[in-house]
């Protein structure tokens, strides 16, 4: 089971979908590995997996260097404090706080596709209506 949840949690990290998210649901869902040691274990594999796609990315010129260095310095301070908060958070907060990152992204990407769908629709509408006049 474990190999089965690393393919797909890289497969969805390749496609740079958050593969991260999904190997820390599916080694606490499944294989009922602690939450933290979840998410150490999701850091632990960021490592190859972002190397990775970094280099085939660059290859393909779709970084843009400028945003990526700013990003990149600010995020390594982010995650120093958020690595100091989450040792000294108790498992079922950090569980809690997980759910609610999750969710938060569920209702983001809902909008998202509803969004798309009314602009689409309204795209469709307009294309109907100069082809009657």
């Amino acid at each position: 089971m474990s190999i089965i949840i690393s393919i797909i949690s890289g497969i969805i990290t390749g496609i740079g979908l958050g593969g991260g998210t999904f190997l820390i649901i599916g080694l606490t869902m499944f294989l009922n590995v602690e939450q933290k040691i979840a998410q150490s274990a999701n850091l632990f594999f960021f490592i190859p997996t972002a190397i990775t796609s970094i280099c085939i990315n660059a290859r393909n010129k779709n970084i843009r260097w400028n945003y990526t260095i700013h990003i990149g310095i600010f995020s390594l301070i982010g995650s120093i404090i958020g690595a100091i908060i989450a040792t000294k958070i108790k498992v079922q907060i950090l569980k809690k706080i997980f759910g609610i990152f999750i969710g938060m992204i569920a209702i983001y990407e809902i909008y998202i596709l509803i969004k798309s769908y009314i602009i689409n629709k309204k795209s469709n509408n307009n294309k109907k209506e100069r082809r009657i006049c």
